[in-house]
């Protein structure tokens, strides 16, 4: 690899990616995500900003909105926790996000984890996601947690590899949910 190469790294959202986020959401959208039903952080995210993220100023403000989210004094939804949200970028091109949430909550412990994360569909089944969560262990760490909780559907293969590749140990099913634990140190 040239030195001048892009490597893919965990940063905070940044603006200098807004033409590459709007592709990755375009991909996204085209697998059905965004809909009412999805009730993801992406597709909660679309549905109230999707309309809007071509305005600079609209996605500055989003920028900061998903900074704001990691602040305890930040306004969310009841049940919601504050979160440490980063993007997997390489150079200027957008190829995932994660989330780590600062807390559990009874429905995180049964259904939605310590950390979520996903990857742009064109950039899939490259080690993205395997990579963004080893990067993200250390963070993790720092913010007390050791192990995480990760889940992922039964039928989802994909993450299930990614979480085992990064040392998860199955512990059991909830409803569609496979729970994993991982080392963070």
């Amino acid at each position: 690899m040239a030195h001048d190469e892009p490597v893919p790294k965990l940063v905070s959202p940044t603006i200098a990616v807004h033409e590459s986020f709007l592709a990755a959401v375009a991909e996204f959208a085209a697998e059905g995500r965004g809909t009412p039903e999805d009730n993801s952080m992406l597709g909660r995210d679309m549905l109230r900003y999707g309309a809007h993220w071509k305005d600079p100023e609209v996605f500055a403000r989003y920028i900061e909105d998903l900074k704001a989210d990691a602040r305890e004094e930040t306004p969310r939804p009841a049940g919601f926790v504050p979160s440490t949200i980063l993007w997997w970028i390489e150079g200027e091109e957008f190829l995932g996000r994660l989330s780590i949430r600062h807390r559990m909550t009874r429905r995180l412990l049964d259904w939605g984890g310590s950390i979520g994360y996903e990857v742009r569909p064109s950039a899939r089944r490259r080690g993205h996601a395997t990579a963004m969560l080893r990067a993200a262990l250390p963070l993790a760490h720092r913010l007390g947690f050791d192990p995480v909780l990760i889940t992922c559907d039964h039928d989802n293969v994909g993450s299930r590899k990614v979480i085992e590749a990064c040392g998860g140990v199955f512990e059991d099913q909830r409803a569609e949910k496979l729970r994993y634990w991982v080392p963070t140190s």
